[in-house]
């Protein structure tokens, strides 16, 4: 499995899942990635414990060392919540996400980097065949239908999302979410050929034996590289998004704001109880 996806399946769990299921989820995300590990890695015998020993010292590592910064972050973000939001808080949040995510992917490159630079060609083949299906699956996630469809689907994925927060959207604000996804640029398809050459350079790493080398930084560093039309769609939509929260955050009732502050504390409360925990 690429680093990427070590850290990205991590990532998914932890932001996804409901308060009441963080700790079951974390403590099973070994086992989940070990699990999707096969769709990357055609590994046998010693191979087979390498890698399981390697996901497992991620682990080891991001609860030790990850969680009490998460658990940290998440009382900060209670805190701001209930005051109510500015653009600077906003720009903080995306901010700590981004410095945690580039922690998390640098380590994590480097513990299975070794690893990496000792796939022989058809292993590589074999990572690069389900880099394949991957795009394959985001395809049809994301490029299928008319753009109004697709324009459609983000807004219910937003609206989805938020109500795991504040509960149900009054009628005005899921208007505003629609709003968002009108005006925010659609550039899945500029996102799909970024995959490709970000998959190509990792399958070019591995195949030169210069993971090791260069993989920790470069994972760290996703973004660098990218088509200049690609990053600029990419800060307008985050611009549009903080525009829709500031908005949000407005209308929201106290009942709503008191619900997404107490998610947030039960999160850093979460973190913190498995970050005192050497394993599952």
């Amino acid at each position: 499995m690429s680093v990427s996806k070590v850290t990205l399946a991590l990532a998914g769990m932890l932001l996804i899942a409901a308060c009441s299921t963080l700790r079951l989820a974390y403590d099973n995300a070994p086992i989940y990635v070990k699990y999707r590990a096969g769709q990357y890695f055609d590994v046998q015998g010693a191979q087979d414990h390498e890698l399981a020993e390697r996901i497992d010292a991620f682990f080891a590592w991001h609860r030790e060392a990850a969680l009490p910064e998460y658990a940290l972050v998440a009382e900060e973000a209670a805190v701001r919540l209930g005051k109510g939001l500015s653009r600077d808080d906003l720009v903080w949040g995306y901010d700590s996400l981004v410095a945690h995510a580039r922690q998390s992917l640098r380590a994590a490159a480097q513990r299975i980097a070794p690893l990496l630079d000792r796939l022989t060609p058809e292993q590589v083949a074999y990572m690069e065949h389900g880099f394949a299906k991957d795009n394959r699956k985001f395809e049809r996630e994301n490029l299928r239908g008319s753009e109004e469809e697709r324009r459609k689907r983000r807004a219910q994925r937003v609206e989805e999302r938020l109500e795991d927060w504040v509960g149900n959207l009054s009628q005005a604000q899921v208007e505003r979410v629609r709003q968002y996804s009108a005006r925010a640029p659609l550039y899945d398809e500029m996102r799909y050929r970024d995959r490709q050459r970000f998959q190509a350079e990792v399958a070019g790493m591995v195949r030169a034996r210069r993971a090791h080398e260069l993989l920790p930084e470069r994972l760290a560093w996703w973004e660098r590289g990218r088509d200049p039309a690609y990053e600029q769609a990419s800060q307008a939509n985050r611009q549009e998004f903080f525009a829709l929260l500031l908005d949000l955050d407005r209308s929201l009732s106290e009942a709503q704001r008191a619900r997404a502050r107490d998610n947030l504390r039960r999160y850093a409360g979460d973190f913190a109880a498995l970050a005192a925990r050497k394993g599952p």
